[in-house]
Order: structure tokens, then C-alpha cells, then sequence
């Protein structure tokens, strides 16, 4: 048997940055570079890596690749969200990094679940019709061979996620500056969109798994990323469907398994909050993995709470979340 290691790490708007601008990318990756050495993993889901335009080139990862750079994954094959002129986006892109042979990869955004249909109700000027409520990222999906040496074909379908976050949904004539809303109903609406957006991702997302299962309901999956909801919260759960939710015991080996409960519970946060430790970076995997499951870590020993000191996105040079690595084995 051989150690498999999955991990997934939001780095927080990875980039290059200007002369004298600090955090620099130097300054970010002295201190991130060891956080990529303990993880060990052989495939790696990345959130928030941003792109590096080169002239004549397209767009590319220049700053991740030089961050991985000395550890085990320099030179792994990095498979990125695109745009539709095939370079990565500018910002927060998805990246799969994997040491393991890549069968297919794909990028879906409202293919599987069309977009939702709103009319803003606090709008200035208001609006006269439904509009689409646009999702800004799409989910990754990656088939690996995780087989030994070529010897024997196992695939792994692993989804990479980043669901909206809770921050609210601007509303035309409702911001007085980026943190001051002029009414307390277009902060509400605002909220509402940005929960609109992460469940309609959340439903691609188990859309997805629901029809890989349903070419092969031995496929092996894991959903992972962030999430930006907690374990209960219903993002998670509709990707999870769990049988108390369904109530429907025949989709029992459809559910997904959250790995983070085998991690004690005061270890068990990847971001802090106002003084709060949250889970919103999840690993979910199909029950057949559970028996090649050996443990897992999050790795939130210096975690800063971005949250209290500056209402800026910015401010230290490590990422506000922390990685979650899970190690599996395989014959």
C-alpha cells in the first residue's frame, strides 16, 4: 500500500505585487512555502490563486508556480479555471496542482443548473424586470488516475469548489462606500443575492456528483474547497445529502462524508472570525472512500483574525485560512 495526500488551501488573493507594495509575493511565500511542505499532498485544490500577465504570453500562474517552487509539487501539473480566450483568470482562480497523471478536467458555471432570475427590489433606480443573478466562479472538476505507477487505472474525481461568500451582493444606490450600506433592507437584499448565489453553485455542485454516480455509483469523488459555510449550514448539506435530510435510504451511498469529524472538535476551524474559530473549508467524499481513509489535519496554528484589526482584505502575508489535508491509502 502507498500514501495518498489531499489537501485544500484558500491562499487569499495570491499574487505578484508592485514594487514597494508589502505584503510582497517575497514576503508571502517565505512564510507560506513551509505551510506547502507539511501538507505532503500528492493533489492540492487551490482557491483565490490570481493570474500574471507576461508580454506575449497569455496570462499564466507565475506566483503560485514560484511558490511551489523547492517543494514536492514544483513541476506538478497545475489544471486552472479559464477564460473563454484560454488564458486563467486575473483573480481567484481554482487550480488542482497534482503529482498524479490528470485524465480529464472541466470548468462548469450554470451548465448543469441555469441561473436565477431576480428583480432587486432597493435598486435606485429600481429595476423594471428580473435579472440574472450572476455567479462570478465556476466549480472545477478533475479526473485523476490515482493508481500505482501507471500499473492500474483508479480514477478520482475530484471537485474543487469556492461558493460565494457572505459578504452581501452590491445593490445599485445602496452603498454609501464599500462598507457602509444607506438602508438596513439593502444590506438584507444584498445578503439574500450572495446566499442565492452560493446555493445555486452548491446545487451544480451536487448535481454533478449526482451524475457521476449515476455512470458509476462506485466512483470514487471528493468535494473540497471553500465553502464559506459551516458544516451545518445549507450549503453544505444539500452537497452532502445525507439520508436525515432526504429521508430516503436508498441515496444512502450517494451521501458525501464530511472528513473533518474525525478531527477533534475545539481543532476542527480554518478561519477566524471576530474571535471565532469557523469551518468553511470542507473535504466531502463518497462513502467508499472511507475505507482507505486514515486521518486528517487543518493546520490553524497561527491563524489571524483579519477581522478586527482592519476592515481591509489585505494585511498579513500568510492566507486568512488554513489548509485541510487528508491522507488515504491505495493498493
Amino acid at each position: 500500500m502507498r500514501s495518498l495526500r489531499i489537501a485544500t488551501f484558500n491562499l487569499e488573493n495570491f499574487d505578484e505585487t508592485d514594487v514597494g507594495e508589502r505584503p510582497s509575493l517575497d514576503e508571502r511565500i517565505a512564510l507560506m512555502r513551509p505551510q506547502i511542505e507539511r501538507l505532503r499532498a500528492d493533489i492540492v485544490c487551490f482557491q483565490e490563486v490570481n493570474g500574471q500577465e507576461r508580454a506575449g504570453e497569455p496570462r499564466g500562474l507565475a506566483a503560485l508556480e514560484a511558490l511551489l517552487a523547492g517543494t514536492n509539487l514544483e513541476g506538478a501539473e497545475l489544471i486552472s479555471t479559464r477564460t473563454q480566450m484560454d488564458e486563467v483568470f486575473d483573480q481567484r482562480n481554482l487550480v488542482v496542482a497534482s503529482n498524479l497523471a490528470v485524465v480529464s478536467s472541466a470548468q462548469i458555471r450554470n451548465e448543469l443548473v441555469a441561473a436565477p432570475e431576480y428583480r432587486r427590489l432597493t435598486a435606485d433606480p429600481p429595476d423594471t424586470e428580473a435579472r440574472v443573478v450572476g455567479i462570478e466562479r465556476p466549480i472545477q472538476h478533475v479526473v485523476i488516475d490515482v493508481g500505482e505507477d501507471g500499473m492500474q487505472t483508479e480514477l478520482l474525481h475530484v471537485i474543487n469548489v469556492h461558493l460565494k461568500s457572505k459578504l452581501p451582493t452590491n445593490i445599485p444606490g445602496q452603498k454609501v462606500d464599500n462598507f457602509t450600506w444607506r438602508t438596513a433592507s439593502g444590506w438584507a437584499e444584498g445578503f439574500f443575492l450572495s446566499s442565492l448565489k452560493r446555493m445555486s453553485q452548491a446545487l451544480e455542485v451536487r448535481w454533478l456528483v449526482d451524475q457521476i454516480l449515476d455512470v458509476d455509483i462506485d466512483a470514487s469523488i471528493i468535494v473540497a474547497g471553500d465553502f464559506n459555510a459551516e458544516p451545518n449550514e445549507v450549503p453544505v448539506l444539500a452537497i452532502r445529502g445525507d439520508v436525515e435530510s432526504t429521508g430516503n435510504g436508498d441515496l444512502a451511498p450517494r451521501v458525501l462524508v464530511p472528513i473533518e469529524q474525525t478531527i477533534p472538535e475545539p481543532s476542527r476551524f480554518t478561519l477566524i472570525y471576530q474571535g471565532q474559530g469557523e469551518m468553511i473549508d470542507h473535504m466531502l467524499v463518497t462513502r467508499n472512500l472511507l475505507g482507505s481513509y486514515r486521518g486528517s489535519e487543518i493546520h490553524n496554528e497561527i491563524l489571524h483574525d483579519e477581522s478586527l484589526a482592519f476592515a481591509v482584505d489585505r494585511k498579513f502575508p500568510e492566507s486568512d485560512h488554513a489548509p485541510v489535508v487528508a491522507e488515504f491509502v491505495t493498493v
